[in-house]
């Protein structure tokens, strides 16, 4: 009888393992999926690396952060759209894109762009 209890024991334990791998399976795969969206929010490079390309983007009134953001992609500046969406939720100037025709540049960061997007239009002031 002491051959059963040892195999019930090594069977337990065993069940036990299983158990606490598909327990930690999504955890794992969750971490590696919040760090690269992490990365990718505070430390995605540009399309290119030097001097890049320049491509002229036009921003209409009305379009969302989504709708400029698939523009970008559209045109190669960006990689993903929502995560430029983020970007923009999480940056400095969100809420701040106005509408125009923007030079662009491959070489450029979504802050880059973003900055040059919510640049505000410079006013003559004459004293």
């Amino acid at each position: 009888m002491e051959g059963k209890q040892v195999a019930g024991a090594v069977f337990g334990t065993m069940v036990k393992i299983v158990v606490v791998a598909i327990a930690v399976m999504p955890v794992y795969r969750f971490s590696i999926t919040a760090y690269d969206l992490g990365y990718r929010l505070f430390g995605e490079e540009p399309m290119t690396q030097g001097e890049g390309v320049t491509i002229s983007v036009t921003v209409e009134e009305g379009d969302s952060v989504k709708d400029v953001g698939t523009k970008l992609e559209e045109k190669g500046l960006i990689r993903d759209a929502d995560l430029f969406y983020i970007q923009e939720k999480l940056s400095s100037y969100k809420g701040r894109m106005s509408p125009g025709i923007y030079e662009l540049n491959t070489s450029m960061m979504a802050e880059e762009m973003l900055e040059v997007m919510a640049a505000e239009e410079e006013t003559d002031v004459e004293e």
